[in-house]
């Protein structure tokens, strides 16, 4: 069932969403060579404990950490670990926070020092895609439409969308009604409303669509184990348009990227 929020209770959405925000902007400038993600878990988790929230993940479906931290091949659900990033690698880092009782959930794939340009492509590619989708989550659409739009973008360079995997409706749990797959059919799906609160998050491999899990029970795999790129924004449904609960500025920052492709779907202040 999907449960439509007010302008009050997406309010709340968007501070946790923005924790999760400043969480990943925080951890933008420890993503290093030689760094582990077992350590980039730690000032995650301690991050907002500081800030007086708590991380959505730890403990959710028996998941033993704060993020879900994916290197290379790795699709979602990486569990954290003492191996050290190297250079040339890419790493989705996918975090939740819960604020008085509601949650964020935000991920971005980020570059390890110098990538391929093939992988530097398909993290474009899949970022573009994010923001393909989430405009079409307007009031008088359908899920489909959204779906559609990632789906159309990222296989017209080749790539493969994830099926198995998807986004999700978000509030005072992580995961809430409706799913949002990274496919679709226009047209199709749930009708989109007002007070809608969505977590979209393409998930698109170099190769291969398929997946596979590895016997850790969580950390899922590309099939032909090529890369893979993860990137999720939480939306909200705002007098008939989509408008963004959270932010990639603090990474922006950090990274010292300017940007302009979240003007859009800005928050009304």
């Amino acid at each position: 069932m999907i449960h439509l929020k007010t302008k009050e209770e997406i309010a709340k959405v968007r501070r946790a969403a923005l924790m999760v925000s400043r969480t990943l902007g925080m951890l933008a400038s420890e993503v290093k060579p030689g760094v582990t993600t077992l350590q980039l878990d730690k000032l995650a988790e301690e991050f907002v404990l500081d800030h007086g929230a708590k991380p959505s993940f730890k403990g959710l479906y028996g998941f033993p950490n704060a993020c879900c931290i994916s290197v290379g091949a790795q699709v979602v659900h990486g569990i954290p670990n003492k191996e050290p990033l190297r250079e040339g690698d890419i790493v989705s880092i996918d975090f939740g926070a819960e604020v008085d009782g509601y949650h964020g959930d935000h991920a971005y794939t980020f570059a390890v020092g110098e990538i391929d340009p093939r992988v530097a492509k398909l993290l474009k590619v899949t970022k573009d895609s994010l923001y393909r989708g989430i405009a079409q989550a307007k009031e008088g659409n359908h899920i489909g439409d959204i779906g559609h739009a990632i789906q159309r973008y990222c296989e017209d360079y080749g790539y493969g969308v994830v099926r198995e995997l998807c986004g999700h409706g978000l509030g005072k749990k992580v995961h809430e009604d409706p799913l949002v797959p990274n496919y679709g059919t226009r047209g199709h799906g749930e009708r989109i409303e007002n007070g809608m609160v969505l977590a979209i998050e393409p998930m698109i491999n170099l190769g291969t669509h398929r997946i596979r899990e590895l016997s850790d029970g969580w950390t899922i795999l590309t099939k032909d184990l090529k890369p893979s790129a993860h990137f999720e924004h939480d939306i909200a449904v705002l007098d008939g348009r989509p408008v963004l609960l959270s932010t990639y500025k603090y990474i922006y920052e950090a990274l010292g990227v300017e940007s302009a492709e979240e003007e859009p779907f800005l928050y009304p202040e």
